[in-house]
């Protein structure tokens, strides 16, 4: 079974619905989903975009943030972060002889290097949703 890691900064937007979007579409896949920094560590995800998620059918609320660790480099087949800034801050927790791979969730779609903007900056949870759910058909399609 395939083991796949989300990240973006907090763990209460973006990763917690790319995991929930991408579980919705492939309940077989293990996944999980992490921040780079611990600032809502236990949270659950953002009200407005649990709101969002819930509008579509996915549910995000039994998801709780949690900080990345490098052991992920251990527990996953692949990580996906959400913007290069993150990617960044993941490889620089890279242990030495991990091999993991480290993608962003764009670059499912052909969008390589483009990242999924943080709605809980722009405000835009239904656009952001939009981008998550081609990134998880894409990512799905990839698997198959």
């Amino acid at each position: 079974m395939q083991r796949i890691l989300f990240v973006c900064l907090g763990n209460i937007c973006r990763s917690p619905t790319a995991e929930a979007v991408t579980r919705a579409k492939a309940p077989h896949l293990s996944l999980d989903s992490a921040g780079t920094a611990g600032y809502h560590t236990g949270s659950p995800p953002y009200g407005p975009m649990q709101q969002a998620a819930s509008a579509r059918g996915y549910d995000l609320s039994p998801l709780r943030a949690r900080q990345f660790t490098p052991n992920d480099f251990n527990d996953f087949d692949v990580i996906i972060a959400m913007d290069a800034e993150n990617a960044q801050d993941i490889e620089a927790q890279r242990p030495t002889g991990a091999y993991t791979p480290v993608v962003l969730f764009t670059d499912h779609i052909g969008e390589d290097g483009t990242p999924v903007p943080d709605p809980y900056y722009t405000r835009d949870f239904d656009g952001c949703l939009d981008l998550i759910e081609r990134c998880a058909d894409g990512l799905i399609k990839g698997l198959s």
